[in-house]
């Protein structure tokens, strides 16, 4: 893949579309807003969240607010296939919902740039009319990218607004969006705010508490509790079941850099391509140290160096070298640090445990740092990575032996701490699979909040706020969230019937046969010829093969043998249910039975 150059060289243009067309006025001062062009909003005085995706899952994000006929969109994320899923590249949320809505959206926002939060926006943005995208700086930056990557040329059709500072506050027809920040494991995420004349709510995004961050001030939400009441607070539930005591950053760093140095060779660490952050810190102490840092990974060298023109990092001269120029320092001066933690086929560190990356071997001694949690999905693979790291090098060191990494996501004691500083009405637990959902649920209970006053939802769930002292409420009726799989070009063209195909096909192989059958006797011509993809291997099947063939001409004799008229579907029909029904007796397997019926 070539790596290209960011959309918009330098810093963006604040509040600016990047088409150059009139869009809202700048932001003036915290107190004004910025107001989109929008019609009055007509129907019942109701706030309705549909969460989209990431309710039942770990990706997908996407959330849908409606006012009237008003519509703000938070996240348009993917999730990463399951085993389950052959051949599928990612799947995304279904937007069935929003069909005929599309003038309706008055901007879609980004949480921030992980892709189980913008990973769709490139074909869902085009699905949906190009709405006006808002977010922080290097979140849009990276949504630039993940368009113009599917789509050449698309990131100059994309309205955006991007958000100056957090006390900025925008107008989108009937809401008022504000927002504040969070901690994460990404520059640049923000928690959202949206008032309504019927609900404020409070959406956070991905979150942690980090304790004692360095070089900045620990976050406080207590302010957050004055809002514009009833408040609704939707929180990203993942540690709902994470009972430990999170590590702080200094002392992370501490473990991480005292392994650095006494590494006895090269040290190579894998995190993830968006900690940036930690990126940084590596750069600054191999400065210090006399050491060079090599990235590898194309995510992690385009993240970096979109950080780097938004003036998020400063590279310290002389520290970064390329990998092919790595084998010339010696190997304790030689820091490299690549993506591939979580054990995907192409990254950077599975190339090199397999052998198949063209300037970086394993050595004994080299000591690897898995710098990076495993996110809930991967842990077989990641394993497996492991495995084959312990086999090749005697420095192996991981979040389960020693804190070299620090959770994007917090515990049940920050979940604890977040409703008694916020102090919401209603609590909505999200993004997570529904059994983090339904714990967390029991954490805001074990502290005092009402039954009542909590929904768990599904995705596809409406979630009613009406004004006045008419009570929340969610809706019997849901909307359809049903799987979008994205698979090369295809978009949605490979659905369930097809996917179960695919899962056939992996599970018991195919067996096709081919009959040449002449049509003014309706008997079969020579022998069927057969073909088997994973089911069985002919050369060792020569009896069953047999068998099959001597079947086949007796199902065909039977069903057009006796000359006339000829239902070919129905020949094909009984060749493909009676030679599955006899194999499945031979071998206890069932392949896929494709008959093919040639008429000469």
């Amino acid at each position: 893949m070539i790596q290209k150059r960011p959309a918009s060289a330098g810093r963006p243009s604040y509040a600016k579309a990047s088409d150059g067309q009139a869009r809202p006025a700048p932001i003036r001062s915290w107190h004004e807003t910025t107001p989109v062009p929008t019609k009055v909003w007509k129907g019942d005085n109701t706030l309705k969240i549909i969460p989209l995706g990431g309710c039942e899952e770990v990706g997908r994000n996407m959330t849908v607010f409606e006012y009237g006929q008003d519509i703000v969109i938070l996240d348009m994320g993917l999730q990463f296939p399951e085993e389950d899923m052959p051949g599928i590249d990612y799947v995304i949320p279904n937007v069935e919902y929003l069909k005929s809505k599309e003038k309706n959206i008055r901007g879609v926002i980004f949480s921030h740039g992980h892709l189980d939060h913008i990973g769709a926006a490139a074909i869902l943005l085009d699905k949906l009319g190009n709405p006006q995208i808002i977010g922080r700086p290097l979140t849009l930056e990276m949504v630039k990218h993940r368009v113009e990557d599917t789509f050449k040329g698309a990131s100059k059709k994309l309205r955006t607004l991007y958000v100056k500072d957090l006390q900025q506050k925008i107008t989108l027809g009937a809401f008022t969006l504000s927002f504040f920040q969070v901690d994460h494991a990404i520059m640049d995420a923000m928690g959202v705010i949206l008032e309504t004349p019927s609900a404020t709510v409070i959406h956070p995004g991905d979150w942690t508490i980090e304790r004692d961050p360095v070089g900045r001030k620990a976050i406080n939400y207590t302010q957050l509790a004055n809002l514009k009441r009833p408040t609704v607070l939707m929180l990203e539930s993942l540690g709902a079941t994470n009972q430990k005591e999170q590590v702080t950053e200094e002392e992370m760093l501490n473990n991480l850099f005292s392994l650095i140095t006494n590494a006895p060779g090269r040290v190579i660490i894998t995190t993830f391509s968006s900690q940036i952050t930690r990126i940084r810190q590596i750069l600054e102490f191999a400065t210090k140290n006399n050491k060079k840092v090599a990235l590898d990974g194309f995510s992690m060298k385009l993240n970096i160096e979109l950080a780097t023109k938004l003036g998020y990092i400063n590279i310290p001269k002389g520290v970064l070298i390329t990998t092919d120029k790595a084998h010339t320092y010696p190997d304790n001066k030689v820091i490299i640090v690549c993506t591939g933690g979580q054990g995907e086929e192409m990254a950077a560190l599975s190339r090199i445990v397999a052998g198949n990356h063209r300037f970086v071997k394993i050595k004994k001694e080299d000591t690897v740092i898995f710098s990076s949690s495993v996110i809930p999905g991967n842990e077989r693979t990641v394993q497996r990575v492991k495995d084959n790291l312990y086999r090749q090098s005697d420095n192996v060191y991981h979040s389960d032996i020693i804190d070299v990494h620090i959770s994007g996501h917090s515990n049940i004691e920050g979940i604890k701490e977040m409703l008694k500083e916020i102090k919401p009405d209603y609590f909505i637990p999200v993004y997570a699979n529904h059994y983090f959902l339904k714990e967390a649920a029991k954490v805001a209970q074990s502290i005092g909040f009402r039954k009542d006053k909590i929904f768990v939802p599904d995705n596809g769930s409406i979630i009613k706020f009406s004004s006045g002292a008419i009570p929340a409420e969610v809706l019997k009726e849901k909307v359809p969230t049903n799987y979008v799989f994205v698979d090369g070009l295809g978009v949605g063209d490979v659905g369930e019937i097809v996917l179960r195909d695919r899962q056939a096909l992996a599970e018991d192989g195919m067996f096709v046969i081919v009959t040449v059958i002449d049509k003014r006797t309706g008997q079969v011509k020579g022998s069927p010829d057969i073909i088997s993809r994973g089911f069985v291997y002919l050369r060792e099947s020569k009896d069953l093969l047999s068998q099959t063939r001597k079947k086949v001409i007796e199902i065909v004799y039977k069903t057009a043998g006796h000359g006339g008229a000829v239902n070919w579907t129905y020949v094909k029909d009984e060749i493909r249910n009676k030679i599955g029904d006899f194999l499945a007796t031979k071998t206890s397997r069932r392949p896929m039975i494709l008959p093919v019926v040639i008429e000469v």
